[in-house]
C-alpha cells in the first residue's frame, strides 16, 4: 500500500469518527502573530509547544531555512496577507540550529536534480536565461544571521507596515530551547 493509500484510509476514519472537532477554530489567529520558520520534520509539533501556541492561535508559514528569498516571492506574499487579511500584529522569523539548509552545497545539489532525471540542458537554459542557481540554492554559515536576513526583508519591505514588530528566534530542534535573535519591539521604526 503506498502512503498516499494509508493517508486515505485513516482520513475516512477520522472523518467519520468527527476527530476533526477538536481541531476546529477560525482562520484568523487567536494571538495575532505570524510565524516563519523552517520547514524540519522536528519542528512540526516541537515549535507551537516550546511557544505556547495551540492550533488557531497563530499563522505558521514554512520555508526551507525560514528563509524570506525573495522581496516578492509567495513567502513574503504570505506574510503580507498574515497582516493585512488575517489580523497578525506580529510576525516572528524563527530558525533553528542543525538546519538543513546551511549543509546545502550548490553544485552537490544540481548533481542530485541531474540524477533524478532532470535533464543538464535544462539547467544550462536556466543559467543561460539568467537565473543564478548557486545564489537561489544558497546557503547559510550562521542560523542567527540568516534569521536577521530574513527579518531584515521583511521589516524593509515597502508593502510591510511599520508598526508590526517583527521578531527573529533560534530554536534548539532537540530541546525547544528558544534564543532571541531580534526583538521586534525594539526595533519599531
Amino acid at each position: 500500500m503506498s502512503l498516499l493509500n494509508d493517508i486515505m484510509t485513516f482520513n475516512e476514519q477520522f472523518t467519520k469518527n468527527k476527530e476533526y472537532e477538536k481541531y476546529q477554530t477560525s482562520k484568523f489567529p487567536d494571538k495575532k502573530m505570524a510565524i516563519l520558520s523552517c520547514m524540519d520534520t522536528r519542528l512540526v509539533e516541537l515549535l507551537p509547544h516550546a511557544m505556547n501556541m495551540r492550533n488557531g492561535d497563530v499563522k505558521i508559514i514554512k520555508s526551507a531555512g525560514a528563509l524570506v528569498a525573495h522581496p516578492f516571492g509567495s513567502i513574503m506574499r504570505s506574510l503580507l496577507v498574515a497582516v493585512y487579511e488575517l489580523n497578525a500584529d506580529e510576525v516572528c522569523v524563527i530558525g533553528h540550529h542543525d538546519c538543513g539548509m546551511s549543509k546545502i552545497n550548490s553544485e552537490d545539489m544540481l548533481g542530485k536534480i541531474i540524477d533524478r532525471g532532470i535533464p543538464k540542458e535544462r539547467i544550462d537554459m536556466l543559467k543561460y536565461s539568467g537565473v543564478d542557481l548557486d545564489q537561489w540554492l544558497k546557503s547559510f554559515d550562521s542560523v542567527e544571521a540568516s534569521v536577521t536576513d530574513s527579518v531584515n526583508v521583511i521589516k524593509h519591505h515597502p508593502l510591510f507596515p511599520d508598526n508590526v514588530p517583527v521578531h527573529g528566534l533560534v530554536i534548539d530542534p532537540e530541546t525547544g530551547k528558544l534564543d532571541l535573535v531580534i526583538d521586534g519591539y525594539q526595533h519599531m521604526d
